[in-house]
């Protein structure tokens, strides 16, 4: 079972886990909040990677809701051109 954890918790558990680091002996306390502190670093990384990526989905999507918006008016003003093409050949050969 897989368990997601929301930025609370993780926040939570790296507190924890720097204090339970504090009361190690210094010779192992300093190796693991080197570790600790990577680990926070990388998360708040990864946090600003998955942002900027949202917002490069955001402006995908907008995009792409545009390009339709201005494909289907493009042919709405081919088949209106083509109509009056055809009138305007019909009109010529009669």
């Amino acid at each position: 079972m897989k368990r997601t954890m929301d930025e609370t918790t993780f926040q939570k558990k790296l507190a924890e886990l720097v204090a339970e680091i504090g009361t190690l002996p210094p010779e192992e306390r300093a190796r693991l909040e080197a570790l600790a502190e990577e680990t926070k670093q990388r998360h708040t990384d990864l946090k600003k990677t998955v942002h900027s990526l949202q917002e490069s989905l955001d402006f995908l999507r907008l995009s792409i809701k545009y390009l339709l918006f201005d494909l289907e008016a493009t042919r709405r003003e081919n088949a209106y051109l083509r109509k009056m093409l055809e009138q305007d050949s019909e009109d010529t050969s009669s």
